[in-house]
């Protein structure tokens, strides 16, 4: 932020903020700024992402610290009259943290996201003023390769991709690798629903991944980078093309940087949003032009990669941690976190909460911290079920699970896993059964098809979960879903297969009595699944008016007028439409 203006005014022009909003919130408040002659003493940064979802489009007024929360165009002249002018705070938009009206910074440790919404992503500026660039210059002044991939691989830092290998040791390998050509490849194609916390980074601190490429290309012998963006990602896509633009005019990007002769550029490669890219095998073909489908592994990347030469792969989170690790030193890192699982975790805070948003906890933090007191706690009051890790291939973890320190080993021994950072929270309404046919329906939309156990057998458990949730499952069945869900995860060839059946294993064995109540007492205990739904006409209310015979979109309900109506159950499709519009009350669901 520059120290030039009276004010500064940080307004949070992320993706979902920017869909929350009734407008442009940049472009309005500099028009209201020239309407009121204040365009010279204040400055309108636009900041990405304050990790508050929930309480989205917000504006923060430096110096003065001053949150706003939930701004509408409507909102800008009171801020301008009140704040700006008259120095009287707008208390009716102040963001309330002890209510919980947003994701709370309490047990919070932002270190990937330590400038997402502090700086204006579009300026270089401002992220050389947070000490960008100085441990790029640091590593190419002082250390050697080795010296800096040593000090990775002592902070203990792993992918946070969702496979948790060891970064520097992954640098290592592929530092050794002998070749004329080598590549830095950085995988931007999160597909997880739900999860949006590396659209969130390069949206707001791009550079911080452009400066962590280019150590990481210093480290293994690289000069040249890709990123690897999903094209649904527009305004992340526009930031990287600035941040690219502008590190090269500025000679940190490109030829000699820092006068050392070290050359490093970066490219952009566009994903078309297949969830099979963000294996890093499949990730490379697509690059190639080739389908995006995985290979056996090895040769790993690290040997031979894309277009066969030896590539290091790290995920946008991975790479955000790199400058800080460089900067504070890998001592300070180790010292976060738990003994094997070191620093922070970014997480995707969605579902049943109240909190809903980014947050980046120390690993080793408890899933009841997480769910109660960042997250404010279930929607409504209502009784905590489960929450979703690790994205569709995770498993489901229950109350018995609160106190579970969330790590990589940790959530692996539960039935879970870390995954890429997908945290979605269940409520005593949602259906498990039903939950986890919703994920094996992605999981068989996304596979590639390659291997005959994921394009086959997923297809398959969808089936058999299809047939419980529409109450025409058997006993058998259980034993077959279960059996299957063990082969299709021993058998698959890469790791979508290998843990797609994760949300069936993981329910099965902590929610097996919805399971027996859907097939044996025919029955959903959650009331979600439709087929156990029956609706019927109370001979006491209805009155014989033909609404609800009017309304039925199946033409099911049958009947005169001034006598009671019938609904045929085989042409009833369960949409509830008669019972909304029914004024007497005589619609009932079984």
């Amino acid at each position: 932020m520059s120290n030039r203006y009276r004010k500064n005014l940080l307004v949070c022009n992320g993706s979902s903020c920017q869909q929350a909003s009734d407008a442009d919130l940049v472009a309005f408040i500099n028009f209201k700024l020239k309407e009121y002659n204040l365009e010279d003493g204040i400055k309108v940064v636009q900041s990405v992402c304050s990790n508050k979802c929930s309480i989205g489009p917000n504006i923060i007024v430096y110096p003065d610290n001053v949150e706003y929360s939930k701004v509408t165009k409507s909102d800008i002249d009171d801020i301008i009259i009140e704040h700006l002018l008259n120095e009287r705070i707008v208390e009716r938009l102040v963001f309330d943290k002890e209510n919980g009206n947003g994701v709370a910074p309490i047990k919070q440790y932002r270190i990937a996201l330590r400038n997402c919404g502090f700086i204006d992503p579009e300026e270089i500026k401002d992220y050389i003023e947070k000490d960008g660039y100085d441990a790029l210059a640091k590593c190419l002044s002082k250390y050697t390769p080795e010296e800096v991939t040593q000090e990775v691989i002592k902070s203990g830092l792993r992918g946070r991709g969702g496979g948790g290998f060891p970064t520097g040791l992954k640098w290592e390998i592929t530092s050794k690798s002998v070749s004329d050509q080598k590549y830095v490849v950085c995988n931007a194609d999160e597909g997880d629903p739900g999860a949006f916390m590396d659209r969130s980074v390069l949206e707001g601190d791009p550079h911080s991944v452009l400066e962590a490429m280019a150590i990481c290309g210093y480290c293994i012998g690289a000069n040249k980078g890709i990123i690897y963006v999903r094209a649904e990602y527009p305004l992340a896509v526009k930031r990287l093309k600035i941040a690219i633009n502008q590190a090269k005019e500025y000679g940190l990007l490109g030829k000699n940087i820092f006068g050392t002769g070290f050359e490093f550029t970066i490219t952009i490669k566009y994903g078309a949003g297949a969830f099979i890219c963000g294996e890093e095998t499949a990730l490379i073909h697509s690059m190639e032009g080739f389908l995006g489908e995985p290979t056996l592994k090895p040769p790993f990347p690290s040997v031979s990669g894309y277009l066969k030469k030896p590539t290091n792969v790290n995920n946008v989170e991975t790479f955000a941690n790199i400058p800080a690790i460089i900067n504070k030193g890998a001592d300070w890192y180790a010292s976060i976190g738990t003994e094997k699982s070191k620093g922070t975790k970014v997480f995707a805070l969605a579902g049943k909460i109240n909190n809903v948003g980014l947050i980046e906890v120390p690993m080793g933090i408890t899933l009841r911290e997480i769910i109660y007191d960042i997250g404010g706690g279930i929607v409504n009051g209502k009784k905590f079920k489960a929450v979703q890790t690790g994205g569709p291939s995770g498993g489901c973890l229950t109350e018995k699970h609160l106190d579970l320190p969330i790590d990589f080993d940790s959530l692996t021994a539960a039935g879970s896993m870390m995954g890429s950072g997908g945290m979605i929270v269940m409520d005593e309404d949602d259906c498990m059964v039903s939950m986890a046919r919703f994920y094996l329906e992605f999981i068989v939309e996304e596979s590639c098809g390659k291997c005959a156990p994921c394009r086959i057998g997923n297809k398959r458990l969808h089936e058999m979960l299809t047939k419980l949730c529409d109450g025409k499952g058997t006993m058998e069945d259980l034993d077959l879903l279960r059996n299957l869900s063990v082969v299709v995860k021993d058998t698959s060839l890469c790791g979508l297969g290998q843990t797609s059946p994760n949300p069936i294993l993981s329910t099965m064995a902590n929610f097996y009595d919805e399971y027996y109540a859907h097939v044996a007492e025919h029955r959903c205990p959650s009331g979600q699944c439709k087929s156990f739904m029956l609706y019927y006409i109370s001979e006491e209310n209805c009155i014989g008016c033909l609404v609800c015979a009017r309304k039925c979109p199946v033409g099911a309900i049958s009947g005169e007028k001034k006598k009671l109506h019938i609904i045929n159950q085989e042409l009833c499709t369960k949409c509830g439409v008669c019972m909304e519009k029914c004024k007497f009350h005589a619609v009932h669901l079984n």
